[in-house]
């Protein structure tokens, strides 16, 4: 595994990282390692992440669109 070294974070953000570390029992090294694996998600969770959210989208038919193209959007 890499190690990664950030340099120069205002004092700010340490607390900041700091307090959500110990509000999760984590390690402030933990609590941004999940930080970067939740921005930088694997393509395929990703994928699976829109794909679930098609689901909450109200079913469609091609005459709903058809009626969508001809006259517009109610």
């Amino acid at each position: 595994m890499a190690t990664l070294t950030i340099r120069n974070l205002p004092d700010e953000l340490i607390e900041r990282l700091k307090a959500s570390a110990k509000a999760g029992n984590r390690s402030m090294e933990q609590e941004v390692r999940e930080l970067l694996e939740a921005r930088y998600q694997k393509k395929s969770d990703l994928i699976k992440a829109i794909k679930n959210s098609w689901k909450e989208l109200p079913e469609t038919s091609a005459e709903d669109i058809d009626t969508w193209r001809h006259k517009g959007r109610p």
